[in-house]
């Protein structure tokens, strides 16, 4: 069993969270935020740069 202590403080935290269900609340239909565009220098490359290959860098040699 539970001290009476530790009883009384569930039932008063059980009590506020039914009184802050209870409150009338009000949502409000916000925009969605516009996408950002990226700046030329972060923006994907073209076909022709996917393309290239495999670049290969020998570090122990």
């Amino acid at each position: 069993m539970l001290p009476p202590f530790i009883i009384e403080q569930i039932r008063k935290r059980e009590e506020e969270r039914r009184q802050r269900e209870q409150r009338p609340a009000l949502e409000l239909p916000l925009p969605m935020p516009a996408p950002r565009k990226r700046p030329a220098s972060e923006q994907a490359p073209d076909d022709e740069d996917r393309d290239r290959g495999v670049v290969i860098l020998d570090l122990l040699g």
